[in-house]
């Protein structure tokens, strides 16, 4: 008898159990764009609970930031979503550009990935940045960009719209994603005392999912003794909370403490 017929001859059905697997608490996508070098990086330190399992998928898009480019991402929406679990639970489905939501407009972006998943929790980075700053009380915004000057402005009315006050917006004027993912943590860490020390200020917004903050808002935080906010952290916030997630983590900083506000996106 060979190996193989001896191994098969010995071979026996065994007896198992399911349990919730990773995401017994909660299932999180993430529609992450083909130039993004920092929010899977970011969002694994931030969504690293028991039981809360991180889900992601790239789209195409073009590293150059320009309104046009931006408008084209939308088409793409529902091919990247059905990448994700097909037929399976996901709680929340995160889309993971900023300038690339306010372009198409965050409904027409929950539009296009409801085709595929109908009914599904759904936020961007504007969306969260929003409802974290309805929740930390904040009206008036310190702004910080890397983006050219057609998408800042396009930002300040939008926030404006949306009951917030922009007094200063800070920006690298840089137009290539791969490089604003390699700004460094000095010039971040400069623009954010900066404008977070003006006394018009209430709250920074550290906008695009592309710059490292993240995992220095705490820090930000206790320097200016202001909240601090980032594209990529705010979503990871609202997301959990989102998905029913509400643990405090202070060490994330003040936002981690507290609920979403408002309803469901």
């Amino acid at each position: 008898m060979t190996a193989i017929a001896t191994a098969a001859a010995h071979s026996e059905i065994l007896p198992f159990t399911l349990d919730g697997g990773l995401a017994a608490r909660a299932a999180i996508g993430l529609i992450v764009l083909a130039t993004d070098h920092t929010i899977e990086h970011e969002w694994r330190r931030m969504l690293d609970g028991d039981g809360i399992a991180l889900y992601q998928t790239r789209l195409l898009n073009s590293p150059t930031i320009e309104p046009a480019l931006l408008a084209e991402m939308e088409a793409r929406i529902p091919e990247a979503t059905a990448l994700l679990l097909p037929g399976e639970r996901l709680d929340v489905l995160a889309f993971g550009c900023t300038s690339g939501a306010m372009v198409i407009g965050e409904e027409r972006v929950f539009d296009a990935i409801r085709t595929v998943r109908p009914g599904i929790a759904c936020t961007t980075p504007i969306t969260a940045a929003v409802a974290a700053l309805d929740a930390l009380g904040a009206r008036r915004i310190g702004l910080i960009t890397p983006y050219v000057a057609s998408i800042n402005a396009l930002f300040s009315d939008y926030l404006a719209a949306r009951g917030f006050d922009v007094p200063v917006v800070g920006t690298f004027d840089h137009g290539n994603d791969n490089e604003v993912a390699r700004i460094d943590a000095g010039s971040v860490g400069r623009a954010v005392m900066a404008v977070g020390a003006r006394a018009d200020v209430d709250a920074v917004f550290v906008s695009c999912t592309s710059l490292r903050v993240a995992e220095r808002v705490a820090g930000y935080e206790r320097q200016l003794g202001k909240p601090v906010i980032s594209s990529n952290y705010a979503m990871a916030w609202h997301a959990l909370r989102l998905a029913g997630v509400g643990d405090a983590r202070p060490e994330f900083g003040h936002l981690f403490t507290l609920p979403a506000s408002g309803g469901r996106p």
